[in-house]
């Protein structure tokens, strides 16, 4: 789980505000769109981080179409793809990453 990325104090405040498992409505749209445009990403997680009101996520990503490209860039694409979505938050953390490739 990305979770396991952020501060203890960070992940105890998710757990005691709301069900883990279950997404809220910001997930969900956020979800929609990068999926829309990232389509072949190999993973896309958004956690609401806010404690429940929504104005805080945490973002990772793991898709081949940031490969070569620097952090900066990667996240460029990120916030690209939710600029109307970003006007309403507080907060934004973005992990990408390129997907792992297999050496045999």
């Amino acid at each position: 789980m990305f979770l396991r990325n952020f501060p203890k104090t960070t992940r105890l405040l998710r757990y005691f505000t709301s069900n883990l498992d279950a997404q809220t409505a910001g997930e969900i749209k956020m979800i929609r769109i990068l999926r829309n445009r990232f389509p072949e990403a190999s993973e896309i997680e958004v956690k609401d981080i806010s404690g429940g009101c929504g104005s805080m996520f945490a973002i990772f990503i793991e898709d081949k179409v940031f490969e070569g490209k620097k952090t900066i860039a990667q996240h460029r694409l990120v916030n690209e793809a939710l600029k109307y979505e970003i006007k309403e938050l507080h907060g934004l953390r973005i992990v990408t990453t390129v997907p792992n490739k297999v050496v045999s």
